[in-house]
């Protein structure tokens, strides 16, 4: 082997080390966070989200649905943004092949054509993946509208981590990554911003927001438009 090529391959071990320390540093800080704690600064995180213009100008939204602990709770602004701000809202599916790392966010339907007649009832309803978190049911392409490029003007992205810069440190399998690549579009935008869609804003609570210290990242990490915490929303100047 090449000296370049073990240097490439040196560096490419010592990120994913990095990445593999920061994670269990940040997920063990978040687990100290009482109950009460943590839907606290979901409520502030989601205050803050929903007064961007991008959450505002948005018609389409992807958004997570949150793990039953230690994660920001999205049941509050799912609501939100579906019964009281109209949005047409699309939500992940990883299916039962964990380790293909591929991801479809499918639209949330209620009512007609759905078992769930209110958010409230998707984490009773729908079956749970291996992070006991719900997913759409598998159905027939006739009932499941799959996102596609240009569909979702808003991605609210979940992760261990972020950083000043928009750095964002995920779970460590790539389905975030992996669905941005397949679904971003740089099409022209009406204001002449020349913004590729969907927007990437993130959520986070208070111990996964870095302000001093940064990322380890690879060439396949997408940055982060804006970030919001509890605190503050960080807009980040490319």
């Amino acid at each position: 082997m090449s000296s370049s090529l073990q240097k490439n391959s040196t560096t490419a071990d010592d990120i994913r080390s990095e990445k593999q320390k920061l994670r269990k540093e940040i997920r063990a800080k978040v687990r100290l966070l009482p109950v009460d704690e943590l839907k606290r600064q979901s409520e502030m995180v989601w205050d803050n989200l929903v007064r961007l213009d991008e959450y505002k100008s948005a018609k389409t939204v992807g958004l997570f649905l949150s793990m039953p602990a230690n994660e920001i709770d999205t049941r509050g602004i799912l609501k939100k943004s579906i019964e009281e701000d109209g949005k047409v809202v699309y939500v992940p599916r990883v299916g039962l092949d964990f380790e293909h790392c591929d991801m479809e966010m499918i639209q949330l339907k209620l009512s007609e054509g759905s078992r769930v007649g209110s958010t409230d009832e998707i984490w009773n309803v729908w079956p749970k993946n291996k992070w006991g978190i719900p997913e759409p049911p598998i159905c027939t392409s006739s009932e499941s509208i799959v996102a596609k490029t240009n569909d979702i003007d808003l991605l609210i992205v979940p992760g261990v981590c972020f950083d000043a810069t928009g750095a964002r440190l995920g779970q460590g399998k790539g389905y975030y990554d992996r669905f941005i690549a397949k679904i971003r579009s740089n099409n022209d935008h009406a204001d002449n911003t020349h913004r590729p869609t969907p927007r990437l804003v993130a959520a986070c609570l208070s111990p996964q927001l870095l302000e001093e210290r940064r990322i380890p990242t690879s060439r396949h990490d997408f940055p982060m438009e804006k970030i919001c915490s509890p605190e503050k929303v960080v807009t980040i100047e490319f």
